[in-house]
């Protein structure tokens, strides 16, 4: 017989969310109830363990105040939705360097290729975060307007006469 181990509720709230967000790619955030359904779903402990309902809407919101957990593992994308956290995601101070992804060692080996997952699905989603903000989509878009002379030039000539 397998020994399980025994999964913090921080990670099993990330565990369930990886997961809905794995098999759903379309959805940008998710229902407290969806997540909670999820992980009564998967049953990492065997039953439903208190915490996670709290760890759901509280503990484990980087962008809410710690009481007390602290974690960085979710996001309030609105009123009861969450989604995973990620780089750029903005965060209540008391949170600075939380964890945000568990270790791999203190998560079920099943459950470890999230890590991974995780990792492009956070680089992929920086990538589309900067297409879809429009002042990140300005970067580089007036280089044409001094591309015969330096720049300084340039300011120097629209400043002439001032």
């Amino acid at each position: 017989m397998a020994v399980r181990l025994e999964t913090k509720v921080a990670d099993e709230v990330w565990i369930v969310t990886a997961l809905l967000h794995h098999e759903r790619p379309a959805a940008e955030d998710f229902s407290v109830e969806e997540i909670l359904r999820r992980a009564t779903e998967e049953n990492l402990a065997g039953a439903l363990r208190p915490g996670v309902y709290v760890h759901i809407v509280q503990h484990c919101v980087a962008n809410r105040a710690p009481n007390p957990g602290r974690y960085r593992k979710l996001v309030e994308t609105s009123e009861g939705r969450r989604r995973l956290f990620r780089k750029g995601d903005p965060y209540h101070p008391g949170r600075e360097g939380a964890k945000v992804i568990p270790d791999g060692e203190e998560i079920p080996a099943e459950y470890r290729p999230l890590l991974a997952w995780y990792a492009g699905w956070e680089e992929k989603s920086q990538c589309n975060r900067t297409k879809s903000d429009p002042l990140l989509r300005l970067q580089d878009s007036g280089k044409e307007l001094w591309k015969d002379e330096p720049a300084d030039r340039y300011v120097e000539r629209l400043r002439e006469g001032w």
